[in-house]
């Protein structure tokens, strides 16, 4: 569908709603309410929604423990022994990578933190991290802390923290980043190089990264790439094994809907499985489970990403992820991926109107590359985007604001729709006119 073809009314909305082959699915989400009415949540890039399946799934774990006491860990009706296998097959699938390369486990930065053990090895040499501008804050302080941790070595100084980080800006004028921007840091730093870590998805921005040119860059200089998922996992198309990414981690609390603080992910490429040399901070569950509970005093990996593992499964958040990652296995990501387009398509085209419709009165700017973006829309309003935004919390839409001038708005496909997202172009020019003094149109 291309620009020409859209309309900007709710007529329109809704007859691309009743050709949506998955607006079914928005059913099995729980939607919060504001005024007696359906919010209009836009915020999935921060916290997904509740599906209504994942009561149940916790329940379950719950009932089973008040049976079973320490026996569900084998004969629960999802053992916990085993339980991040049941996530295997669908992590794998959604990441494109072997089921040996991934793992669910800890939490987002605690994740960064142990694949940084065994992947950031820097020596006098070596030692420069090349990182994007805008990072999350968290991925920021890893980088800094992990730094300044591997500076001092044998009570001297191995290299100077200040001058280990690299951070990517974009050009005068410009938000996102140039893809040959990086690949030229990359190659002018190759000799002094140790880690590229990017998000696949800035979070200010929305920018999806080319990961697949960023790692040949910088395996080309011999340098090791990792990723930060958070906005990614769940969003965009992700082939990790192919683009032969070293290490990722991810969330699961935004797009893959399984609660506040879920449990994280972990990819390590297969390459490393065997790779037992590798530092790493062991715990027994990375041990090899056939040996697991003999108690060995020696610490032996298990073969992949498991090896990375260290404390026992978190039962009740992996169970809410099973219920959201069902809901994905039934969808399947190219048909996310085919309506996530379609909808960020529309709000690209409702904005382009209503700067039209308002004569430029206070401008809007959509900052996220159009030819490299998910579902999140980063959005800059030329005066007054902090007023514009509470009017869209004073009318029931929930999105969220970024210091120091950025709504972050998410069409997410699995239960966002068309009509949502005319209505939210309906309260943005009614804010944009309201904060700019002009009549509110009907």
């Amino acid at each position: 569908m291309n620009e020409t073809e859209l309309i900007n009314s709710l007529e329109f909305a809704r007859e691309l709603d009743s050709k949506d082959p998955i607006s079914n699915i928005r059913n099995q989400f729980h939607i919060p309410i504001h005024n007696g009415h359906l919010a209009n949540y836009f915020c999935g890039n921060s916290l997904g929604l509740q599906p209504e399946k994942t009561q149940s799934y916790i329940e379950q774990e719950l009932e089973d423990w008040r049976k079973l006491g320490v026996e569900g860990h084998m004969k629960a009706k999802n053992p916990w022994f085993p339980y991040h296998e049941f996530l295997r097959g669908s992590t794998a699938k959604l990441v494109n990578a072997s089921p040996n390369e991934v793992v669910v486990m800890n939490s987002l930065t605690a994740n960064l933190h142990f694949l940084m053990v065994s992947f950031y090895r820097p020596d006098a040499k070596r030692f420069k991290v090349i990182f994007e501008n805008n990072l999350f804050p968290s991925d920021r302080y890893a980088l800094i802390t992990q730094t300044k941790f591997h500076a001092q070595k044998g009570g001297g100084k191995l290299f100077d923290p200040d001058e280990a980080l690299i951070e990517l800006k974009p050009r005068e004028g410009e938000y996102s980043l140039r893809t040959e921007d990086i690949i030229e840091t990359i190659e002018s730093n190759k000799d002094s190089l140790a880690l590229v870590m990017l998000g696949g998805v800035n979070y200010f921005t929305g920018q999806v990264f080319d990961m697949a040119s960023i790692s040949e860059a910088t395996h080309k200089a011999g340098a090791i790439f990792g990723l930060d998922l958070a906005h990614a996992t769940g969003n965009v198309e992700l082939k990790l094994h192919d683009w032969d990414v070293d290490f990722a981690a991810w969330c699961s609390y935004k797009y893959l809907n399984a609660g506040p603080g879920a449990v994280g992910g972990a990819f390590v490429h297969e390459r490393h499985a065997e790779d037992f040399e590798l530092p790493r901070f062991a715990g027994w569950w990375g041990n090899d489970p056939s040996t697991r509970f003999t108690m060995p005093e020696q610490f032996v990996p298990a073969t992949g990403a498991d090896g990375w593992q260290l404390s026992n499964a978190p039962v009740f958040s992996m169970a809410a992820l099973r219920a959201s990652m069902e809901v994905f296995d039934t969808v399947g990501m190219n048909t996310l991926l085919k309506k996530s387009k379609l909808l960020t398509g529309y709000l690209d085209f409702l904005i382009g109107e209503i700067n039209k419709d308002t004569q430029g009165i206070n401008h809007i700017d959509i900052i996220t590359p159009s030819d490299a973006r998910g579902c999140q829309l980063s959005l800059v309003i030329q005066s007054q985007g902090k007023a514009l935004h509470n009017h869209l919390i004073e009318n029931g839409v929930i999105a969220d604001w970024r210091h120091p001038n950025v709504i972050r708005v998410a069409p997410v496909p699995l239960y966002n729709n068309f009509e949502d997202v005319f209505m939210l172009g309906k309260l943005l020019e009614n804010g944009i006119r309201k904060v700019s003094g002009q009549n509110i149109s009907t």
